[in-house]
């Protein structure tokens, strides 16, 4: 059976993967580990290589998850990226992240404010049900703060140029966190957590890009 590697999103962990159908595979979640005080993100892709031991694996990454996975896929060989509302290069992050990177912004807003969760949280990611709600709610509260605040300081300041040539972009046109730009597949009225509301679509797209 083919393994296929799942990086979940900031703050998240592999229960966002819940409703996507990976029954023909071995899956395998690669874990966060805890960043060391100012850490590349190049270096804390490369220790996280030692849970990916597949020559040439499928990895799989939402919104965060991807654009580690794209740093993954600059250090070793695999056979396909799997992008979910995420970013493939830095020109997919909002001017406005970069902007509040490059002036340091990210860093004077205290964690509790960047982890609190409201109404105005719930429309950004596309949050719609009782269930989606407690679930983020949940993710966010259980997160370590550290790796919390790291993960949105290497988002607004990242600067990858690299265009990997294997990688498969699935984006919602709904997407308030990471508007869409370009992607391989667009999930009509999909948010940045379409992978919670939008799953049939998702599972159609990914049981034909894995075969």
């Amino acid at each position: 059976m083919r393994e296929i590697y799942l990086l979940s999103g900031l703050g998240a962990d592999k229960r966002i993967f819940e409703f996507i159908d990976l029954s023909n595979f071995k899956v395998k979640h690669v874990d966060w580990i805890e960043p060391i005080d100012k850490e590349s993100i190049e270096n804390y892709s490369q220790r996280l290589l030692n849970q990916i031991t597949t020559d040439k694996p499928i990895l799989m990454g939402v919104s965060f998850g991807g654009i580690i996975t794209i740093e993954i896929g600059k250090l070793i060989e695999t056979e396909k990226l799997i992008l979910i509302s995420s970013a493939r290069t830095r020109n997919d992050i909002p001017i406005y992240y970069r902007f509040i990177g490059q002036l340091g912004l990210n860093k004077l807003i205290p964690t509790w404010i960047l982890k609190r969760v409201n109404p105005i949280t719930y429309w950004f990611f596309g949050i719609k049900t009782k269930k989606q709600r407690e679930l983020l709610k949940t993710i966010l509260n259980e997160t370590n703060n550290k790796f919390f605040r790291w993960a949105i300081d290497k988002i607004v300041n990242w600067k990858n140029k690299t265009e990997l040539e294997n990688v498969i972009t699935i984006h919602g046109t709904a997407d308030k966190i990471l508007p869409i730009k370009t992607a391989d597949f667009k999930v009509i009225n999909g948010g940045h957590l379409m992978i919670f509301d939008k799953a049939d679509q998702l599972n159609e797209i990914l049981s034909r890009q894995l075969k």
